[in-house]
């Protein structure tokens, strides 16, 4: 994943960055916490709220939907509302002064 994200560097800089993560007891926290630095190093801006699945075998049903639909749709929605106020954000910055990273020319 790490080699993915890096071969589109400059795709990443000044671009609002969430993530849904799944796994056992952490959800995959525990990842994203470390692909939280990754991201800061390309220039990217992380939100705080995340989607996260704990004990993903237990949290979908034989159909694939979520067992607490309501719960995931909450989550959602937070982070979703924080990618797009940043885009925004991200978006006006840029229309003022285009983004050059460590202040290259």
């Amino acid at each position: 994943m790490k080699h993915a994200i890096d071969q589109f560097n400059e795709e990443w800089h000044a671009k609002p960055i969430g993530f849904v993560s799944y796994g056992g007891v952490s959800g995959g926290l525990r990842a994203v916490e470390h692909l939280r630095g990754v991201f800061a190093e390309l220039h990217a801006m992380t939100v705080r709220d995340a989607v996260s699945f704990h004990a993903v075998w237990e949290r979908f049903g034989d159909s694939g939907n979520p067992t607490n639909a309501e719960q995931s749709a909450g989550a959602a929605k937070n982070m979703l509302h924080q990618l797009a106020w940043w885009a925004q954000a991200l978006k006006a910055a840029h229309d003022r002064h285009a983004h050059v990273p460590n202040g290259a020319s």
